[in-house]
């Protein structure tokens, strides 16, 4: 998944309902969607968005912090 992936515009938190936002994938991994209102991200498994609500993963503070510096626009 890339920043410029229509997809990115409908997908939402299943929780909150509220926009995700991609974090640029690292070399080793698929890249995830992140929750800032809620501290959580949600991976990307081969392409794909793991939305359910027990695929999300609760960030600690400092986590959040850095995923905040890594989202795009």
């Amino acid at each position: 998944m890339n920043p410029d992936d229509p997809l990115l515009k409908i997908l939402a938190c299943p929780l909150d309902k509220g926009p995700l936002h991609l974090l640029v994938p690292d070399s080793e991994k698929d890249g995830v969607l992140y929750n800032p209102r809620l501290h959580r991200r949600y991976p990307i498994v081969d392409g794909i968005p793991q939305l359910l609500p027990s695929s999300g993963e609760q960030v600690t503070e400092d986590e959040h912090e850095e995923l905040l510096r890594r989202m795009t626009p």
